[in-house]
């Protein structure tokens, strides 16, 4: 008997007790290669010497200071490294625990900004359907999935939605990639203006979008004409890096390949790599200039902040991504992976779209190719499908609700940035055992 309340109260989970590079290990001596990284989170794999050192060396000099008495040196040297490599403009970086404190940090500095200028007006969110941003009431009412919104939706701020760009479901036949991006942007014009201009803070949107549609990438041109509209209204573009930032495309942030800077960016999974709970918010300076000239404060704050063992860890993480040039084994890597999918199933009867970025790879199931309908959600493919890797030691992160919230399965590969060709292989050939056997 357990005393935890577990995700799934009623599953019987292996007990994890050890992991070495791309596997993790369980009490009955069983290895699984993480093709997940967890959730998109293990992106130098497991029981890293350098990592787990630099915890140690921490944790033996300071454990813990409380930001409203102490800076400290972790948190101090990660902030200038993280300014360094950033998008144009970002200037600042304020370090929380993970991917859901960011994104609502995120979302209070938007406001604030706004309350510092004295346009008191601007209080209105507009998202995509079929995102996801966090599991705090913020985040959650944010995000577009229908099903982790509804039981909560009394408790939701007022947000807007527009759909995703998300060729596979959303292009029309025959429809250019360049009209496509101009139809798909618009959709946020015609919010703004239905809203009225003067009323939005914010347009908040994952670069690829991650666990709510699978690695869903946005078409050419895309984010550039949607930064063009943020800009025409004076509206804050708030990219949500979480799971698909920090190397995890192949690029150390994803939008560097749409060729766009946000006024506000969220990251977490992959920078601590999983060594530590750690996230942040980068923004920019005319933000950071909003509250140092105005309040001089931001009004929000978190006990563990700043953490110096979190901070040192996730300094230690980003130090081996660029010693060892890891970005470049994602991206060859990432074409290697996807090569090999489109080997297994791109002929599949039951996988309609291979899609990603990098080590960021989605798979997505039909039940009939040619017209793209959905399994029947009550089948809980994705979740046949996790049970079937399982059993043959694979760990993916699949999903339903893909298309809208209730229809629609994928399967998200996230594995770590130090994968080789074998276990790239293998990765390949449980999963398409897996995905055969779930769908028998």
């Amino acid at each position: 008997m357990t005393h935890i309340l577990h995700r799934q109260i009623h599953a019987k989970l292996p007990l994890a007790v050890g992991g070495s590079g791309v596997e993790l290990f369980d009490a009955e001596g069983r290895a699984y290669i993480d093709a997940s990284g967890g959730a998109a989170v293990s992106c130098l794999g497991h029981g890293h010497v350098d990592v787990i050192e630099a915890i140690k060396a921490q944790t033996e000099k300071l454990a813990y200071a409380h930001t409203s008495f102490f800076t400290n040196e972790p948190a101090e040297r990660l902030a200038d490294r993280l300014i360094a490599g950033a998008p144009e403009g970002i200037s600042h970086v304020y370090f929380v625990s993970g991917g859901s404190e960011a994104n609502e940090a995120a979302l209070k500095m938007a406001r604030q900004y706004f309350v510092e200028k004295g346009e008191l007006q601007r209080r209105n969110i507009i998202a995509r359907r079929q995102s996801y941003h966090g599991n705090t009431l913020g985040t959650l009412a944010t995000g577009g999935n229908e099903w982790r919104r509804d039981p909560f939706r009394p408790l939701l701020i007022d947000t807007h939605h527009i759909d995703p760009c998300y060729a596979y479901r959303y292009r029309k036949p025959g429809e250019s990639e360049e009209d496509y991006a101009a139809r798909a942007a618009g959709a946020l014009e015609e919010k703004i203006l239905e809203l009225g201009p003067e009323t939005v803070m914010a347009f908040v949107a994952e670069p690829v979008v991650g666990a709510t549609a699978g690695a869903v990438p946005p078409v050419a041109g895309y984010f550039g004409r949607i930064r063009e509209i943020c800009d025409r209204y004076g509206v804050l573009l708030l990219l949500d890096e979480v799971m698909c930032g920090m190397g995890r495309t192949g690029t150390m942030h994803a939008c560097e390949q749409d060729g766009v800077a946000p006024d506000l960016m969220t990251i977490a999974k992959g920078l601590g790599g999983g060594y530590q709970p750690i996230g942040a918010v980068l923004l920019s300076r005319e933000i950071f200039d909003a509250f140092a000239n105005g309040s001089g404060f931001f009004q929000h704050g978190h006990t563990y902040i700043c953490h110096p063992v979190a901070c040192a860890a996730a300094l230690a993480v980003q130090e081996v991504i660029e010693r060892d040039d890891l970005l470049a084994n994602v991206r060859s890597m990432g074409t290697y992976l996807r090569e090999r999918l489109e080997a297994r199933f791109g002929n599949h009867p039951h996988v309609g779209d291979i899609r990603g970025r990098g080590l960021f790879l989605g798979l997505e199931l039909v039940a009939d190719r040619s017209t793209k309908e959905p399994f029947d959600p009550a089948l809980k493919l994705n979740a046949r499908i996790k049970k079937e890797a399982m059993a043959r030691g694979l760990m993916i992160y699949p999903s339903g609700g893909t298309i809208d919230g209730s229809r629609g399965d994928h399967v998200l590969l996230a594995p770590p940035f130090i994968l080789d060709e074998v276990s790239a292989d293998a990765i390949v050939e449980r999963l398409g055992d897996a995905v055969d056997a779930a769908v028998a």
